[in-house]
């Protein structure tokens, strides 16, 4: 399997496909006044220094996002996508890489809230210091669990407004993660059925990676899409991470179309080997 920790991965291929996606969605739920919340089942550290040695040990974002920061003519979800981490490192060059909650802090108006669950020790720590040091305003607008968010996300639906994104993001270095990931879906949608569910799974030589999303393709009168990049050939001993998946239930009408152009460009600009491709394929919308 692949080694974990958010850092070592930060800024990878899977992130710009997780990110960009998860960009779309935020801006999509922007568009109504309601309020709504977001509940990020795997938080990690929120932020991360791609100059740091966790980060550098590995340098997976120069496979991720280095190949297209200085790239002209993006598809328009990749355009914002690269232009929102941009602006956190002030225009300049690539040094901070933000993780799913700090994007979805930032997109998040003051009348949303945010609830994160974390358990590894380190991480929660330093997500807990990077919200307080946003000042007592955005403070209030998260909550943060020293709990597994699998069974934390049980208390957390249906939200008070009756909108929300769920994100269902765990490591997989367990194989009953599939299993995990599965139920919470399944019981998610018995709490909240109009709900926002997005689950990113790895594209990896396990079976239980794959019967993970057959079993959520079969879920009974459900809208979904199903957006997956692979960048190079699986590795022959059945090792490592070749590419990675978003599954999306209830997904905005506008992320298909999006996706018919951003996936194709990924792709190419993303692939390691001559193996490169993508899928997308949905549900219902």
């Amino acid at each position: 399997m692949f080694s974990y920790r958010h850092a070592f991965h930060a800024g990878n291929h899977a992130d710009v496909l997780k990110h960009s996606i998860l960009l779309h969605i935020l801006q999509y739920f922007n568009k109504k006044e309601t309020p709504y919340w977001i509940i990020d089942t795997h938080a990690g550290a929120g932020i991360y220094d791609l100059e740091d040695a966790w980060a550098e040990k590995t340098a997976e974002f120069r496979e991720g996002i280095t190949r297209i920061w200085d790239n002209t003519n993006l598809p328009q979800d990749l355009q914002v996508y690269i232009d929102h981490i941009r602006n956190l490192n002030d225009g300049g060059d690539l040094s901070y890489y933000p993780g799913s909650p700090w994007i979805s802090l930032e997109l998040m108006r003051p009348k949303d809230r945010l609830h994160l669950f974390e358990l590894h020790p380190t991480e929660i720590d330093v997500i807990r210091d990077n919200i307080d040091q946003q000042g007592s305003e955005i403070s209030r607008q998260v909550s943060i669990f020293e709990k597994d968010g699998f069974s934390g996300l049980k208390s957390q639906l249906p939200p008070v407004p009756r909108r929300g994104i769920v994100l269902i993001d765990p490591s997989y270095e367990d194989k009953m993660d599939y299993r995990h990931t599965l139920m919470a879906i399944k019981d998610g949608l018995k709490r909240f059925s109009t709900g926002c569910y997005a689950v990113w799974y790895p594209l990896i030589n396990r079976k239980e990676a794959h019967d993970m999303v057959r079993q959520l393709e079969k879920l009974p009168d459900t809208q979904w899409l199903n957006a997956s990049l692979a960048v190079r050939k699986p590795a022959a001993d059945g090792h490592g991470l070749h590419g990675s998946g978003m599954f999306i239930i209830n997904p905005p009408y506008t992320l298909h179309a999006a996706l018919e152009k951003s996936l194709p460009y990924l792709a190419k600009h993303l692939a390691q080997d001559s193996s490169a491709s993508f899928s997308l394929t949905r549900q219902g919308n």
